[in-house]
């Protein structure tokens, strides 16, 4: 059959324009990819130091670049983020290791892809206290000596049972201080309410981290601190970046590319702590701090920054012990599949 006009027109305009689609999509191919739909991700945080890698990662532009749509909301402590995250309103866990044992528990499926700090919580004494432990006092007997000179127990702020600095508080005073359950009472409460509570007096000490630790100093040099992190619970698991299982079967790409990022903020927060500073004042200081004294927070003896989720496995399991030993967990926990390394693997890989 010849071929008349009609068919040929019809022929070569459909071959142009299959050949410009073709071109098209060739040409848009890699722009495509920078321009797709960034995925959204819920964060819940602690407004600490510890978490500063998350802040940096934000600040500094990589989580967008990682093709992520990040969203924060601060808590008081983990345990409180727990709930958050079992009802399904967050993502993304950055806060203590502790809680999330708990959380397994209890079906809640979440995995530690990365670590963001080490040996956070210190303790320090108040005006009233610190005198007793002056000169490498012993400890158990500086409370005592605070009990019988006061006529009551040295009250001592933390956050609420089953968190790190409570765990951490406890395991300092019974195993480490092997303290008198009579001169010493725990007080739970939040991040805030236990800065202001040693800057005011209300309480004899307590278990901070940076920048409690470095502001609660500046405004009053009388708070003394007594005992580092690594005194407190040795490589004492702080901050970690867990994801909720469901967000990251279905995001794989998604969590690799958050964790480059923290694994970038790590190195940036030991290389340039100034230039990380900036960031981490914007979501920590509210105007109360200034960018000086983070830095100063960034390089103190309580800033230990590490990604590595595998460097806290040990830790991890001795603090879970003693959580059962002191009634905040039931039982142990297998750790098999809580932590989840292959992210940070693939990031850190050369």
């Amino acid at each position: 059959m010849r071929p008349t006009r009609r068919t040929v027109t019809f022929a070569a305009t459909f071959f142009a324009a299959t050949l410009a689609a073709s071109a098209g999509l060739l040409a848009a191919g890699p722009a495509a990819a920078q321009t797709a739909a960034p995925v959204p991700v819920r964060i819940g945080v602690i407004p600490v130091i510890g978490a500063a890698p998350i802040f940096v990662a934000n600040g500094e532009g990589w989580l967008k670049e990682a093709g992520l749509a990040p969203t924060f909301t601060t808590f008081e402590s983990g345990p409180n983020m727990i709930q958050a995250l079992a009802s399904g309103t967050i993502d993304v866990y950055v806060a203590g290791i502790a809680p999330l044992a708990v959380a397994r528990t209890k079906g809640i499926d979440v995995r530690v892809v990365a670590a963001t700090a080490i040996e956070e919580m210190v303790f320090v004494a108040g005006p009233k206290l610190a005198p007793y432990f002056a000169d490498g006092a012993d400890k158990a007997q500086a409370f005592a000596q605070f009990r019988a000179k006061e006529g009551k127990p040295a009250r001592l702020a933390t956050q609420p049972p089953g968190s790190v600095p409570n765990t951490t508080l406890q395991h300092w005073l019974w195993q480490v201080a092997k303290a008198d359950k009579a001169n010493a009472e725990v007080v739970a409460m939040g991040i805030d309410a236990t800065q202001q509570a040693m800057l005011a007096g209300a309480v004899d000490g307590a278990s901070i981290r940076e920048p409690a630790l470095t502001i609660v100093q500046m405004r009053n040099p009388a708070i003394k601190l007594v005992a580092t992190g690594g005194e407190m619970f040795p490589d004492q698991p702080g901050t970690v970046v867990g994801v909720f299982g469901a967000f990251a079967d279905k995001n794989p790409a998604a969590v690799e590319g958050l964790v480059k990022a923290v694994v970038r903020a790590t190195e940036l927060l030991k290389s340039d702590p100034a230039r990380a500073a900036k960031p981490v004042e914007a979501a920590l200081g509210k105007g109360i701090t200034d960018t000086a004294t983070i830095t100063r927070a960034l390089t103190s003896p309580a800033a230990k920054f590490t990604a590595d989720p595998r460097q806290i496995i040990a830790a991890t399991k001795a603090m879970q012990a003693y959580q059962v030993s002191i009634g905040t967990l039931d039982k142990d926990v297998p750790l098999e599949g809580l932590f989840e390394p292959k992210y940070y693997e693939a990031a850190t890989k050369r």
